[in-house]
């Protein structure tokens, strides 16, 4: 083997930060905390006072390899932590303070997390689950002085980093060391641990600004409405370094009200979250006759955005509307930008791929599996389950190496992501539906998914949940619950009508 005479440098989180801050330091990121305030930084600060935090993590012992948590909002304080904890070879640990206390208890311990960020917000779950959390040798709370709080050797964010010097540079570390620890939503059982390396954020994140992913550029003003403790913001804190974007941190307020607001104000471009969070956007801009001239495109993920809702943004506000599938598992697997053949079909085509969960990014592998684990055809009608591979696709659970039923082969190359699809010739996917919910009736599957999107159609529905029946007969048949608009009356053959297709 002749091997290339390129340099070997290593694929660090701290290189994003550092270039942000060397060749965008001007380029705001604008934050709002919890109280309404807010505040005014750029990426050359984000970058000195995550030095900051690593100094001041060196002096608690923490090295490489340790785990550091955050209970914490989209804010400017956050962001400084995910570069400080990671820069010094620690490892991000973001926790979701959504999860059941139990939850948090068993993951921390799991964990075995060496010093907590917590938010002001959330000290009463800090303060539940201090004395069950023997790990925990340091509290800071994220705030400019420490509240008053039972937690034992708890220190405020800005008082503790004033003691400090930053340390003069980042350490370089091997690229396949762990970043950050992401844990499942443990609805089966205890959540899972996903660690990912260096090298594999900085992978997912160049697929993040790529045109294929969310376009991120230096242009681009970003809006994060996706918790930044969920799966990493799906990439977009590391993203928005990498291209030196403009950042645009709202805190928990996630209003109609507060979201407008910061679009309007900050000339946001870009924004991602959940389709709930824009359908509240869409009513509220209705309601009071607003617009949002400088919003381009959003990202949604989570779950699929209803027609009616792409529709509405993209011939009303100018906004186009681009699905992404992922998990925890991995972050982003896929995107809905579109093809240059389907760019040339008619506008209802193209809207029909819109509403899919996009095409694999480059760097991650997605293939259809029957019970049998035989390839589906690529068709758009046939499902099967999806599989997954690629450097950014979790090869094993952390702390947990005898648990390989998320493999889907004897080799070890493909994930089961638990996710039931259909795939076209152009490798658009579909999700049907969640393997474990289903419905198998007559030998034939049906998606729970396509039938609450239809009956969410309807004008009359708000929201709809449909599950599987049992039956005689057919094994299983489909039962759907739905919550009228308003004052609005309906009756079951109104609503079958409505959802023909």
């Amino acid at each position: 083997m002749i091997q290339g005479l390129n340099m070997d440098r290593q694929l660090l989180v701290s290189s994003l930060i550092e270039y942000a801050g060397r060749n965008h330091s001007g380029t705001e990121v604008v934050s709002t905390d919890s109280t309404g305030r807010e505040y005014r930084s750029n990426w050359s600060e984000v970058r000195s006072r995550a030095l900051l935090v690593s100094s001041a993590l060196q002096s608690e012992g923490v090295n490489i390899g340790d785990r550091v948590a955050t209970i914490a909002w989209n804010d400017h304080r956050h962001l400084e932590t995910y570069y400080g904890i990671t820069g010094l070879g620690a490892v991000l640990h973001t926790v979701n303070p959504r999860l059941r206390v139990q939850q948090i208890t068993w993951i921390i311990n799991h964990a075995s997390d060496k010093i907590v960020f917590v938010d002001a917000d959330f000290l009463s779950i800090a303060e539940s689950i201090a004395p069950d959390v023997p790990s925990v040798q340091r509290w800071v709370v994220l705030s400019d002085e420490l509240p008053s709080t039972s937690l034992d050797n708890a220190v405020a964010y800005e008082q503790w980093l004033r003691e400090f010097e930053p340390i003069s540079q980042w350490p370089i570390i091997d690229e396949w060391s762990a970043a950050t620890l992401c844990y499942t939503s443990g609805t089966t059982g205890n959540p899972k641990g996903v660690m990912q390396s260096h090298r594999s954020i900085v992978l997912q994140t160049w697929a993040t600004c790529t045109g294929d992913g969310h376009d991120v550029n230096s242009g681009q003003s970003i809006l994060l409405a996706v918790p930044m403790f969920h799966v990493n913001g799906w990439a977009i804190p590391f993203a928005s370094a990498m291209a030196g974007a403009k950042l645009v941190l709202p805190g928990p307020d996630l209003s109609p009200e507060a979201l407008v607001r910061h679009i309007q104000s900050e000339n946001v471009t870009f924004s991602a979250g959940v389709p709930t969070i824009w359908l509240s956007v869409v009513q509220h801009l209705q309601a009071t006759n607003q617009q949002v001239p400088s919003l381009r495109r959003l990202a949604v993920g989570g779950s699929a955005a209803p027609r009616s809702l792409m529709d509405t943004l993209e011939d009303d506000y100018g906004v186009f509307v681009s699905h992404v599938w992922g998990m925890t598992e991995m972050t982003q697997g896929s995107a809905g930008r579109f093809t240059n053949r389907v760019q040339d079909l008619p506008r209802d085509e193209q809207r029909r791929r819109q509403a899919m969960a996009g095409r694999e990014l480059y760097g991650v592998e997605l293939r259809l599996v029957d019970d049998k684990g035989e390839d589906v055809p690529r068709d758009g009608t046939t499902p099967g389950e999806l599989l997954a591979r690629g450097p950014w696709v979790a090869g094993a659970y952390f702390d947990l190496k005898d648990d390989s039923t998320h493999i889907a082969d004897s080799e070890g190359t493909w994930l089961r992501t638990g996710d039931v699809a259909t795939m076209d010739s152009e490798g658009y996917i579909s999700i049907v539906d969640r393997a474990k919910d289903v419905i198998k009736s007559g030998g034939e599957w049906i998606s729970s998914i396509e039938l609450e999107n239809a009956a969410v159609g309807f004008e009359k529905v708000s929201e709809a949940a449909a599950v599987g029946l049992p039956h005689d007969r057919w094994g299983e048949r489909p039962l759907l619950f739905v919550v009228l608009e308003g004052n609005q009356e309906l009756n079951k053959d109104e609503i079958i009508e409505a959802m023909r297709p």
